[in-house]
């Protein structure tokens, strides 16, 4: 059984809760303590999504606390958080971060470069043991369920 955060809203993720059918994984919306994916009888490993690297950049920078405070929960509890950032065919690992040019640059010059928020989440990945993983929006059910372990259903 896989538990769905309450906090993810259905409209978007419909497509994601869609794959979970397809894949035979059932599912159940619960508030989860860290994160937004796990599984109910692995609650070790948990998925966080993100939406895109600005969202990345939003909660390592005005959200700081609140992130620092999730990350601290995490590695209290015993669990291994995975961020999964939905940003497409451009980005595909941590490195491809440096080359990212935030959109908000050509309003703010003080918004965060790609090199500076590479070496933002690199830092918290060596300090919390975190991973940042990617994929495209269309493959978001999917990858979770891979990094989950769960791809083909939970029911033995």
């Amino acid at each position: 059984m896989l538990i769905v955060d309450t906090r993810e809203k259905e409209r978007a993720i419909g497509t994601i809760l869609s794959d979970f059918t397809k894949a035979g994984i059932e599912y159940r919306r619960e508030a989860l303590n860290v994160g937004d994916y796990m599984l109910a009888d692995r609650p070790s490993i948990v998925v966080d999504r993100k939406q895109n690297l600005l969202e990345v950049a939003h909660n390592l920078g005005q959200d700081r606390k609140r992130f620092d405070k999730e990350l601290a929960r995490a590695e209290a509890n015993g669990v291994h958080l995975i961020f999964l950032v939905e940003h497409g065919y451009s980005i595909e690992t941590l490195r491809d971060v440096q080359s990212w040019v935030n959109p908000r640059l050509k309003d703010s010059p003080l918004a965060i470069s790609g090199e500076r928020l590479y070496q933002k989440m690199l830092a918290l990945q060596n300090r919390y043991g975190i991973e940042w993983q990617f994929c495209n929006k269309r493959n978001t059910g999917k990858k979770i369920l891979e990094l989950l372990g769960a791809e083909h259903g939970t029911e033995e």
